[in-house]
């Protein structure tokens, strides 16, 4: 028995002496040259804490990024590059060990190309290409190119009905998950102007299957004509994690307007709003900007654009918020009044639609920002419009959370005379004196310029373009910039996102239900998984408690937008701040038309990927999920501490033990000489 009683003054000192030199002779044993030599763990990539400029990480000089996607399923984002006549598309597969880009394949298509959307049209799990390329002065060919899952494609390609050149979007128009498309036809085929769809019709079995087939879109109210170049965009908008439809309407005369169509599954869709745009409004982008579970809208309006430059003069930088039933403060709030409408969503009903949504565009407020504000530069215009490709591409306000926080942030160009910068705004929460808030300092969210470790995008001076992209899967964002070659720097550049946040983070990807959600297989016998699909229209909503305890919501879409090189990855990435718990609920939903058209996903780890199979088809049968642990940064050296306090903690209990045991010998020694006077 070891006992303070039991233990002497002498005994007390040694073990005293053996606890505190033991950390001393553990420093002195790893600085030790031979041990150092030996240490397990590779040393950082990067090192400097700041946005680190990357270099062309392997893409020619001369192409042009027009998409993301997984084109051989190893759930690393490759790219689609297209040279600068336009007509050759290269396949770049990310090579992880390599940290680099490789070029794998290559097109080469008869026509210039205007757009091209990877999706997985012919549902066998594997990547296709649907390019839009010139046919005439207002039609647009389409043609389809057959994937083969590792990085090339079948040399003989499928003819689709043509557009207008107002380009189609991805939808699933009937709830199948399979790839449809909305937009509009060329007059001479069709007499009317409403919209229509490409029903995906792919039938492998056919000697000569089709694609798709056009039919009368199933919108029911007053359709508009669609504006060229547009925003539209597949994501919900009115709460219930089905997504719904966003159109961008040319009024005429420079005049612009938006619908928003609900979705109801079988019965279609229907008008829900019908709104002008602001005078002068560009590229619209949708996103969470408050962090209260519903999709805002965010663009910029400007008081001219030149048609040679796309630079645009006198620029706002709006935000419409969209309105819904916010979050209830507690899990046992009462959600509805006496009457018995709505009045919150409890955090286990998120996916509840609100009939009453909608935005507010009054340019009034702290909701149209000035561009000079937010870059702290008064001469400084804003590029919406790139030129160098024909025809033009509209810019939007790229959106995404580069430092973790819950809170969407903005990268956009911003331009100086012949000087084109992209610029990085941080969402920060409202202060005096900050774009974004009043005078007082009050309002949603403010945005703040991030200067201090930016110098190297700040050294870009040709920007044409660019967008939030992950590279190597890490778990941040990072950023590609899209240049003309000015500097004689290239035309792709990578900016290392190597800030540091102690905030967490989730990836999400619903996949189509490709091969029943198991192993896809091929004729000769291989099998693949069937990862890279690049489904539109998915959307996620979830709550989590921050260190606080305080509850929030947030919602995110996945590839919403597919036309004018939207330049969206084919997952949902989103920060969740700061966090020492599980995500409380992930909803995720599908566009399927079944009445479980969500799953709810409760305890979700951070700092993961999630992959959801919904049920194939039609079908109501169970959604398969698996999860994805990133390996991180601090568990070599979490394991290294556990291993070095366990090793601590075994020397201490084995030196406690060996004196336990020589004092107790000694206390056995004294009581066998002991002399019993009693039985004398």
């Amino acid at each position: 028995m070891l006992g303070g009683s039991l233990i002497s003054p002498s005994l007390r000192t040694r073990l005293s002496a053996t606890i505190c030199s033991f950390p001393a002779l553990l420093s002195i044993f790893l600085i030790i040259s031979p041990v150092s030599s030996m240490w397990p763990f590779q040393p950082k990539r990067f090192t400097k804490n700041s946005l680190m400029q990357t270099g062309s990480m392997g893409l020619g000089d001369g192409d042009r990024i027009v998409a993301f996607g997984d084109f051989n399923g190893d759930q690393f984002v490759d790219v689609l590059a297209l040279d600068s006549d336009q007509q050759v598309l290269s396949v770049y597969l990310w090579k992880h060990d390599e940290f680099v880009f490789e070029e794998n394949s290559r097109i080469r298509h008869p026509a210039p190309i205007y757009n091209v959307i990877p999706g997985d049209f012919t549902l066998d799990g594997k990547l296709d290409l649907l390019v839009m390329s010139a046919n005439s002065a207002n039609t647009l060919d389409m043609t389809l190119y057959k994937g083969n899952h590792d990085g090339t494609f079948e040399s003989t390609p499928i003819s689709t009905p043509s557009s207008t050149l107002s380009q189609p979007i991805s939808v699933d128009i009937n709830g199948d998950m399979n790839i449809d498309l909305l937009g509009m036809v060329p007059s001479e085929h069709s007499p009317s102007n409403l919209l229509k769809a490409w029903k995906n019709t792919w039938n492998g079995s056919q000697s000569q299957p089709t694609p798709f087939e056009l039919i009368d879109a199933p919108f029911h109210g007053a359709q508009c004509s669609l504006a060229s170049p547009h925003s539209n965009a597949i994501i919900d908008l009115n709460g219930d994690c089905l997504a719904d439809v966003f159109l961008v309407c040319d009024e005429g005369q420079g005049r612009r307007s938006f619908q928003i169509w609900v979705n109801n599954k079988d019965s279609g869709f229907s008008l829900a709003e019908h709104e002008p745009l602001p005078s002068g409004v560009q590229a619209i982008s949708f996103a969470d900007i408050d962090r209260d579970g519903t999709i805002d809208m965010v663009f910029p309006t400007c008081s001219s654009v030149s048609s040679r430059t796309g630079i645009g003069s006198g620029c706002l930088i709006n935000i419409a918020y969209n309105k819904q039933l916010p979050l209830c403060p507690s899990a046992t709030s009462t959600s509805t009044d006496k009457q018995g409408n709505g009045i919150c969503r409890p955090p286990e009903q998120l996916c509840t639609a609100d009939p009453n949504f909608g935005y507010d565009l009054s340019l009034s407020g702290n909701n149209d920002i000035p561009l000079s504000s937010l870059v702290q530069s008064p001469s400084s215009s804003l590029l919406v419009l790139d030129t160098t490709f024909s025809p033009a591409l509209p810019l939007p306000i790229r959106l995404g959370d580069a430092n973790l926080d819950g809170f969407p942030d903005l990268l956009l160009i911003s331009a100086t005379g012949g000087v084109h910068t992209p610029k990085l705004l941080f969402s920060e929460p409202c202060t005096k004196g900050l774009p974004g808030c009043d005078e007082n300092g009050q309002g949603r969210r403010g945005f703040g310029l991030v200067t201090r470790g930016a110098e190297d995008m700040e050294s870009v001076r040709d920007a044409r373009g660019a967008t939030f992209f992950d590279m190597d899967e890490d778990g941040t964002l990072d950023i590609v910039i899209q240049r003309t070659g000015g500097q004689g720097q290239g035309t792709v550049s990578f900016i290392q996102n190597n800030f540091y946040y102690d905030a967490f983070f989730l990836k999400a990807v619903v996949l189509n239900g490709a091969c029943n959600n198991g192993w896809c297989t091929t004729p000769n016998g291989s099998s693949y998984l069937p990862f890279g699909v690049s489904y539109s229209g998915a959307s996620y909503k979830y709550t989590v408690l921050d260190t606080s305890g305080r509850r929030s919501a947030a919602q995110v879409g996945q590839l919403p937008q597919t036309s004018y090189h939207s330049l969206l990855t084919p997952y949902s990435f989103f920060g969740l701040g700061r966090t020492n718990n599980y995500i409380e609920n992930l909803f995720v939903g599908s566009t399927k038309h079944i009445q479980e058209h969500f799953i709810n996903m409760e305890g979700v780890i951070p700092n993961s990927r999630v992959v959801i199979h919904p049920p194939p088809g039609l079908s109501e049968g169970s959604w398969k999920r698996e999860l994805y642990l990133r390996p991180g940064e601090w568990i070599p050296w979490v394991t290294l501490t556990v291993v070095v306090t366990t090793a601590i903690l075994a020397i201490i209990v084995f030196v406690l033990h060996l004196n336990e045991k020589r004092e107790d010998e000694l206390e056995r020694r004294r009581a066998s000489h002991h002399i019993n006077f009693d039985a004398l």
